[in-house]
């Protein structure tokens, strides 16, 4: 047994002298870099679309009438990485931008990295990448954003707002506009306002500190094992619906505020510092208006308490 453990071992330490040193390098996915650039006229409202694969994605915006699209593709060997195309052009006020996958490899150890400046009032149409994060910033037109196993940051867009990911977290700050967010093991964290708001995760908390939002714009918001917590910075609140498991709902509405709440649990309290008029409760339920009434203050939980606070 000796004799074998000793032969597997040198055998083990040629291998990693020879044509097996190439094995070796496959979970440096950045071992070999190169960088790239490329320029853009842009003008108006012009379109940007980016598919990359295995690498974050930068964008921001600036007071210029063109796309300035800097990077770096790497992968763990030299020919993996001239295998690695980068795939850029405009065409009538659009342009597009993607990373191609070298033929037959499926193995993560190859990607690139962007970092774009675009026009503030340029539409991002499509920005999309796998395993890395997403971050945006400055912008004056809708966005939609998607990645997977990674983290997305939005901060100062005013325009729509449709952000995606997979195991990873989700922030988004000074916002103005219709916002929808996904992800899933992850948190959610919002701070903004001027439309619909939808929020959705599974093991993660859901934060949001709304404004401006109007009375027709409903909220929506649903995690799994995670807790909720929004606040609304105005006096006109909007229909809320918020559910989740095995954790809390806390809801801070302002002093003024007129509202109906109906309040489930099936294994926790519920409190409020309002005085409710009409309605219902029981050990599970509660039920009545805020004031004089109006939007519907539709908050679920299990397993979990809510609170209704006054700001």
């Amino acid at each position: 047994m000796q004799i074998e453990w000793r032969l597997m071992m040198v055998g083990t330490a040629l291998c990693g002298l020879s044509g097996c040193m190439e094995f070796g390098l496959w979970g440096d996915s950045q071992r070999y870099k190169e960088d790239f650039h490329y320029s853009y006229p842009l003008t108006g409202k012009g379109t940007i679309t980016l598919e990359n694969a295995n690498g974050a994605v930068e964008v921001s915006g600036w007071n210029q009438d063109r796309v300035e699209v800097s990077g770096t593709k790497y992968a763990a060997s030299k020919s993996l990485l001239d295998a690695v195309k980068i795939d850029a052009y405009a065409s009538g006020g659009v342009v597009r931008i993607r990373t191609e996958r070298p033929s037959g490899e499926t193995r993560g150890n190859w990607g690139a990295h962007y970092v774009l400046r675009v026009p503030r009032s340029a539409l991002l149409d499509s920005i999309v990448t796998t395993n890395g994060s997403i971050r945006v910033e400055e912008m004056e037109n809708n966005a939609r954003l998607k990645t997977t196993n990674g983290s997305l940051r939005v901060h100062d867009l005013h325009g729509d707002l449709d952000a995606r990911t997979t195991n990873g977290s989700l922030e988004v700050t000074q916002v103005e506009g219709n916002a929808r967010l996904q992800t899933s093991n992850g948190s959610i964290d919002a701070d903004g306002g001027g439309g619909t708001f939808e929020a959705d995760t599974t093991n993660g908390a859901i934060h949001a500190n709304l404004a401006d939002v109007s009375a027709d714009s409903p909220v929506r918001l649903h995690t799994s094992n995670g807790k909720i917590e929004v606040a609304f910075k105005m006096g006109r609140v909007p229909d809320v619906k918020a559910e989740t498991t095995n954790s809390a709902i806390t809801l801070h509405i302002p002093g003024n505020a007129n509202a109906r709440l109906r309040a489930h649990t099936s294994h926790g309290k519920i409190s409020t510092d309002f005085d409710l008029r009409g309605g219902s409760q029981s050990k599970s339920t509660l039920e009545g208006d805020i004031g004089s009434g109006g939007a519907l203050l539709d908050l679920s939980s299990t397993n979990g308490p809510i609170k209704i606070v006054r700001n």
